[in-house]
């Protein structure tokens, strides 16, 4: 079972892990830079219907929304 989805669809502040990107390889090298890796941990900080504002590795980094929508993540479930 599958639970990933288009990080532009994440509600603000949700924690999620990178699961994939489904991008070119000049993209996912671009996005790497950024710290955007399969496993990190990310929030969404503001979505505005323009760029994304994301929480990643303690930084703030702005992507547009079609970078948005190639990235997968999933939630990260937190037992207590």
């Amino acid at each position: 079972m599958n639970n990933s989805h288009q990080l532009s669809s994440v509600a603000i502040n949700q924690p999620v892990r990178l699961a994939k990107i489904d991008a070119g390889r000049r993209f996912t090298h671009r996005l790497t830079e950024l710290g955007l890796t399969p496993g990190v941990e990310l929030s969404v900080i503001q979505n505005n219907g323009g760029p994304l504002l994301l929480s990643v590795r303690g930084f703030r980094i702005a992507i547009g929304r079609e970078m948005a929508n190639k990235i997968r993540v999933d939630p990260i479930v937190e037992y207590h």
